[in-house]
């Protein structure tokens, strides 16, 4: 067997490696918000529905899942199914490393914030940020074993996960894949569906059927 076969078969078997990495992660991420939510219909905001603090956290979910759907589009972009095969650069992943993860966190949020509550809000950014950073660091062993020295000076230049804007840089031009595009802003209206599932829980622990087990600020 050659070098360059040998190379291509470890980079094959990393790959698969990879994949079936983030489908178990994919499959521990469903259930861990499968049980989030099911705790959550026990739970409510010290702050009631219609008190200002409660609207206006309601407010701002709404606000940051439309950035999460808007901005994991925009990654999609960038990165149309070729993270693995080369480096993306440019635009979003100029500035971090792992927008597509930093807009889903961001999207977590917005979705805790649709309980009207603060802590909520910061707990789902934060359980979704420790879930992310397993992910991240496989892959990045993935990236580095197979891209060597650029994958390490892009690590050296741009941040994990937390953004830097003044490292914006944008491309001259962009081949768009449709399909992952369209599939990348249907899964993000996920986020949506939190608004008319907690006014349902809201409603009906309002009306008693739902026990509140514990009141959160």
């Amino acid at each position: 067997m050659t070098d360059t076969s040998r190379h291509a078969s470890g980079q094959a078997k990393s790959y698969d490696e990879l994949r079936r990495y983030q489908r178990r992660r994919r499959y521990v991420l469903a259930l861990l918000i499968g049980l989030i939510f099911l705790a959550l219909l026990f739970v409510r905001s010290e702050a009631a529905p219609g008190q200002a603090l409660h609207e206006y956290m309601e407010w701002i979910g709404g606000v940051l899942i439309l950035v999460a759907i808007l901005g994991r589009t925009w990654c999609t972009l960038y990165i149309g199914g070729r993270k693995s095969a080369e480096i993306v650069t440019d635009g979003p992943y100029s500035v971090t490393r792992n927008p597509l993860y930093v807009f889903s966190a961001t999207g977590a949020a917005g979705i805790g914030a649709m309980t009207g509550s603060i802590i909520i809000a910061l707990a789902f950014a934060v359980l979704t940020w420790l879930a992310f950073l397993a992910v991240i660091q496989v892959e990045e062993r993935f990236l580095e074993q197979n891209f060597g020295d650029p994958y390490l000076r892009y690590m050296e230049q741009v941040p994990r996960f937390f953004p830097k804007p003044w490292l914006f840089r944008e491309s001259e031009m962009l081949a768009v894949k449709p399909k992952l595009l369209y599939r990348t802003f249907t899964d993000g209206l996920f986020f949506v569906l939190a608004f008319p599932f907690f006014e349902l829980v809201e409603g009906l622990q309002e009306a008693g059927i739902l026990p509140v087990i514990l009141h959160v600020w």
